[in-house]
Formats: structure tokens, sequence, C-alpha cells
């Protein structure tokens, strides 16, 4: 008989990551008109710039206290910042408190998804593992498909100080819910504040750097998409530069209900393979042929790539991982997913220089990338047998 893994636990967790998602999500287009109206239009690269970078920095802390005072707490830890930081972008109405809000409010997705994903590989059965991750990675998606959505009407049927309090309100119910979930982590400790000493050993799990390596690769293509990808649509004729990110969404969303069990019956490493042979064709697609129309098949087949990829990455970190480090071992791919996304965007915007034709040669770069990993993975393969 399988193990139920749709039972309570996992659907309030579940049902906490979509709240927590949809928070800051909601906030991320109204964004830079309102650092605009604050007279610091020159600074909205630093809008997510600021944001992934102390994501990045706190992995290490949160992996380590996930391991150590608990998942639960490191939980509500990320979501808290969320709900304090929603209350004081009204307040703080300075560009220079703006982007301190920016650097604090990263400290959220650095702690919370980390300490989830020690959580799911808790309470799921190993092989479930990759199902339970497609499933959970489907409900925050939801919340970044759905957040943009509420906080535009939000904003423009009330104002911009309703929705910080809106995601703040967001941010609360997601850590009422997690404050009535047990916690897993078995030798709890109490927290102190020598926790937060942090040495090269804390930094990063060796044992699951194969994970970490395809993550790396594999995210620079969706950061340079983030940095290209709206003015390319521009330049190709669509009237709304999101229309890639919806399209390749959807696509992503719709994957994923299958994708997760994907790695569980046929193993993560086919599965990662299929998904990076899927990346590779959806980027050479969209460099190669210029058409509103290859765009969009580029994004379905995107799509499907990332919501393969995701579930069956995650599951695979945890099976490398030593039970007693998974929080560590969770933060180390993250890092990795980070570095990943902000190389593609660091080295997309410095080539592009609004120069349209660079486009094309960055998306090739991505796939480069992505077709670096699928021959890392083949090797490992080849060097089993």
């Amino acid at each position: 008989m399988k193990h139920p893994i749709y039972n309570v636990p996992f659907a309030l967790l579940c049902l906490s990551s979509l709240l927590f998602s949809a928070s800051f999500n909601m906030l991320i287009p109204e964004l830079p008109a309102y650092l605009s109206s604050l007279g610091g239009a020159s600074y909205k690269g630093l809008i997510i710039a600021l944001f992934t970078l102390t994501a990045g920095i706190s992995r290490p802390f949160s992996g380590k206290l996930t391991d150590t005072i608990g998942r639960v707490p490191v939980m509500a830890i990320g979501s808290s910042v969320c709900f304090i930081c929603g209350f004081l972008y009204p307040v703080l109405s300075s560009i220079s408190g703006f982007l301190f809000l920016r650097l604090l409010h990263g400290f959220s997705t650095g702690f919370k998804p980390t300490a989830t994903a020690a959580y799911v590989a808790d309470i799921i059965p190993k092989e479930r593992w990759g199902e339970a991750l497609g499933i959970h990675g489907l409900c925050f998606s939801t919340g970044m498909a759905i957040g943009p959505a509420i906080g535009g009407a939000i904003s423009a049927f009330y104002s911009i100080d309703v929705l910080f309090y809106t995601s703040s309100l967001l941010a609360f119910l997601s850590i009422a819910i997690l404050l009535n979930m047990k916690e897993t982590l078995r030798e709890k400790q109490h927290f102190r504040f020598s926790l937060l000493r942090i040495s090269r050993h804390d930094i990063i799990a060796i044992q699951v750097l194969p994970a970490a390596i395809v993550t790396l690769l594999s995210y620079f293509a969706y950061g340079a998409i983030l940095t290209l990808i709206p003015d390319w649509s521009e330049h190709l004729g669509f009237a709304n530069k999101g229309m890639f990110f919806i399209v390749f969404t959807i696509a992503s969303l719709f994957i994923r209900f299958f994708a997760g069990k994907l790695s569980d019956q046929y193993g993560r490493e086919r599965a990662i393979k299929l998904g990076l042979i899927l990346l590779t064709v959806s980027l050479l697609l969209i460099a190669s042929i210029h058409s509103t129309v290859s765009l969009l098949l580029g994004a379905i087949i995107y799509g499907i790539a990332t919501g393969i990829l995701s579930p069956a990455t995650n599951a695979w970190t945890a099976d490398l991982s030593n039970p007693e480090q998974r929080g560590k071992a969770m933060a180390t791919m993250y890092i990795a997913l980070e570095i990943g996304i902000g190389l593609g965007a660091l080295l997309a915007g410095w080539f592009y220089q609004d120069e349209l034709r660079m486009i094309p040669i960055m998306i090739y770069t991505a796939a480069a990338f992505a077709f670096v990993s699928l021959v890392y993975m083949l090797a490992r393969t080849t060097g089993k047998r």
C-alpha cells in the first residue's frame, strides 16, 4: 500500500507555500513604478538584484538553523520577514529606505524554501519525493502566477499601500498555518546566537554537488530570459511583453501534475536528462527562429522542461543528502540556483546593452550552458558502467 502523501500536514505545507509565494510576488510588477515615484528610476535594476543577493547570502544560515532549531521555526522566519516588510514599505518611503527593505525582504526566500524542502523530505517516503516536490512546486508556482495578477488589481482599484498591507496579510496567514504544524526534526536545539557562526564547512554540502552543478547550469537560462525576453518580445511584435512568461508558467504548472512522478518511476537522472534536452531545444528554438510563433512554442517547451527539472533536481538533492544535514543540502542547491540566475542575468545585461542582435547570441549561450549540464549527466551515467 502506498504511503498517503496527500494528507493534512502536506496540504497545510502546500497552502502555506502558496500564500508565501503570492505574498512577495504580488509586489514585483508594481515596484518599478513605485520606485520611480520616489525618484529612484535609475535604481530599478536593484529591485531584484538586492532581493536575490540576501536570499543567496542567507542560505548557509537557513540551512544550519533548519538542521538545529527545526524546520518549522525557519519556515516561520521566512514568512515573518514578508509580514514585517509589507508594513514597512509605506513607512520607509525614501529611496534608501526602499532599497534597504529589498535587501531585508530577500531573507524571506533565503529561509522558507530551504526549510520547506527539508520538511517535505521528512514527511514523505523517499520513493515518492519527486511526486510530492512536484505538487508542492505546483502550489508555489501558482502563488507566483496569481500573485502579480492580484497585486495589479489591488494597486489599480485601491492603492499601493493597500497592496503592501495585503502582502503582509497573506504572509501572516502563511505563518498561522505553520504554527499548527508538527516539527519533524528529531534532535531539536534551542536557538542561541552561536548557531549564527558560519564556517566554510557549513556553506556547502559536498555530497549534493552533482545536483547543485546541474541546478546552476540550467538556471543560467532563467536569468538570461528574465533580462532579455521582454525586449525580444517587443521586437517580435508582442503588445504584451509578459506573454512569454504567461505561456511558460501555464506550461510549467500543467506538466507538474505529472512530472514529479516521472523521477519516482524512472529515476532522477533520467528525468533530469529529459528536462535538459527539452531545455536546450527550447532555447535553440527561441534563438534561431525569430518569430512570435517560435517564441511561444519555445515558451511552452521551456515551461515543460523546467516543470520536469525542478522536482527532479530537488528530489535528487534529497536523495544525495545526509539526513542529519538535509537543511544544508537544500541550502547548497538553492545557493547554486541563485548563482545560476544571477550569472545569467549579469552576463545577459552586460553583453546586451540594448543591442538587439546580441539577444540571440546570449540565448545560444544559455543553450550551451544547458547542453554542458546534459553532457555532465551523460558522463556520470557512463562513469557508473
